[in-house]
């Protein structure tokens, strides 16, 4: 396997995560923002995502805030 490339586009604000070296002859939109670039084959060669600055964001505060929860009603119980 490849290594794992990344690359951020700036001004669009599209984080590229390429996985395989291989040619994309596909793609699957997973959810809003959010691609899934496939080879012949279906396997998935790299991950497109719009908008990263935000859901990069949202991302890590949704986690933080589930494990502060976690960690505040572990303390009272």
């Amino acid at each position: 396997m490849s290594k794992i490339r990344m690359a951020h586009f700036e001004k669009d604000d599209v984080l590229h995560l390429a996985i395989s070296d291989e040619s994309e002859a596909g793609s699957v939109e997973v959810s809003p923002n959010i691609t899934a670039e496939l080879n012949a084959k279906g396997a998935l060669i790299g991950i497109e995502i719009l908008k990263a600055s935000t859901f990069i964001r949202d991302s890590v505060l949704e986690s933080v805030q589930a494990k502060v929860l976690d960690l505040a009603g572990a303390k009272t119980a």
